[in-house]
C-alpha cells in the first residue's frame, strides 16, 4: 500500500470503508491519533475566540498637513 493510500485511508472514511479486510490491516495507526470530542466539549469550542467575544478595534491615525 502506497503512503498517499495510506494517508487517503486515514482522512477518507469512505475510502477506508471501501478496503478489504487485509488492506485496512495494512494501514498503520495515525500519528495523530483518533480525535472524538463529545458534544459537551463541542458546545464549548468559541473559534479561536477569548471567552469576552470577538471585539473589534480600529485605530485611525491623521497627519498634520
Amino acid at each position: 500500500m502506497s503512503k498517499v493510500d495510506i494517508v487517503r485511508a486515514w482522512k477518507d472514511a469512505e475510502y477506508r470503508a471501501s478496503l478489504s479486510d487485509a488492506e485496512r490491516a495494512l494501514i498503520p495507526e495515525n500519528p495523530a491519533g483518533m480525535v472524538e470530542l463529545t458534544d459537551e466539549e463541542l458546545e464549548g469550542v468559541a473559534g479561536g475566540q477569548n471567552s469576552y467575544g470577538a471585539t473589534a478595534c480600529c485605530i485611525y491615525v491623521t497627519r498634520s498637513a
